[in-house]
């Protein structure tokens, strides 16, 4: 049987308490008596703890296996205080941002041993702020938000909650918080900076009203790359919409009355609506017109032309996030806010200006 195998190959005889055929299963307290250890001990070898001496956390592995032991999650948890899951909350499951986020963070959390549960927010602070509260109620070992609209209001949270939190593209950053986050600023500069260098000098910016953070650093960059060339952002270039195409579309509309040979969008989904809007006036793409996005969505290589946009490394930046929780819930130090470095991929939808 299972159980004396385990007992012999712990040098104890099944007559001094291993569990036979048909008995309940072993518990960690029959294991620590098999193995003639506390049950700490054996606790802490089942979880691979470097505490345990090497050859003891052997023996006792050994034995758990060949008994077909399994560890209670629910038992662990009351335990340890851990319930191994983190909390993960988006602005929608369907924004393609977020689901790539989501897959680094689910890589980097299986591999640690955490479930991840989802929620989303629907950009609404309010709904964000009793998800988080929800999760920190169900006892996550730590919690996820990408493009935060509570940000640095979650301080007094966090002191009553005690649960560690990361950010992914907060939209209201302060230095207590901890987050991971593109280069905004640098990224949308080098989209201006390419037009120019393409002879564009009437640029357009279409932005993103609830952008906040981000839209507000995208669009000093944009700012700053026409200074830098001498030139003024003029009011009348300037527009916002939602993120969503229909209402780049209408943003666009008013923009064109103003005459851009070109527009830096705030991200790929409003640059979809810019380049409908833009065809729906007979201008071509990027003869008469050039259009540039932000993201580097899946989508974003497809498009007639394929557009010129950021590069967000989306996985890697929910890798981060979650390695960033991982040393918090540890109790370790890490870095408060993580910048990743933006990308600038030319496509085939930017080109000279047309004389």
């Amino acid at each position: 049987m299972a159980e004396e195998k385990a007992g012999k190959a712990a040098g104890i005889a099944p007559a001094q308490g291993a569990p036979r055929r048909n008995q309940r299963p072993l518990s960690i307290k029959d294991i620590a008596r098999i193995a003639r250890v506390s049950h700490p001990t054996v606790s802490r070898a089942l979880q691979n703890s470097p505490l345990v001496n090497a050859k003891t956390a052997e023996k006792i592995r050994k034995i758990a296996d060949e008994s077909g032991y399994r560890a209670s999650a629910v038992a662990r948890g009351l335990v340890t205080r851990r319930t191994r899951t983190i909390g993960l909350v988006v602005t929608t499951v369907a924004d393609p941002f977020a689901s790539e986020v989501v897959c680094g963070v689910e890589q980097t959390a299986n591999d640690h041993g955490y479930s991840v549960f989802l929620a989303d927010s629907h950009a609404d602070p309010e709904r964000e702020r009793k998800v988080v509260r929800a999760f920190a109620e169900r006892r996550v070992d730590g919690i996820l938000v990408t493009s935060s609209r509570v940000g640095a209001l979650y301080l007094p949270m966090l002191k009553e909650m005690e649960v560690p939190i990361v950010l992914v593209n907060d939209q209201h950053p302060g230095a207590f918080v901890h987050s991971v986050m593109i280069a905004n600023f640098e990224g949308m500069r080098a989209v201006a900076e390419h037009l120019l260098g393409l002879g564009h000098r009437r640029i357009a910016y279409l932005g993103d009203q609830f952008g906040y953070q981000s839209d507000a650093e995208r669009l000093a960059g944009y700012r700053a790359a026409l200074e830098a060339a001498g030139l003024s952002a003029a009011p009348e270039l300037i527009a916002h919409g939602n993120s969503k195409p229909d209402a780049a579309m209408a943003a666009m509309e008013r923009l064109l009355a103003a005459r851009p040979t070109a527009v830096c969008c705030y991200n790929d989904m409003t640059a979809l609506g810019a380049l409908r809007q833009i065809r729906a006036r007979g201008l071509r793409v990027p003869e008469d017109f050039s259009v540039t996005g932000f993201d580097d969505l899946f989508f974003a290589e497809y498009l007639q032309p394929p557009l010129t946009t950021v590069r967000q490394p989306m996985r890697r930046m929910g890798q981060l996030a979650m390695e960033s929780l991982l040393r918090l819930m540890e109790g370790e130090e890490s870095v408060p806010q993580i910048r990743v470095e933006a990308e600038l991929v030319v496509r085939a939808s930017t080109g000279r200006v047309k004389e």
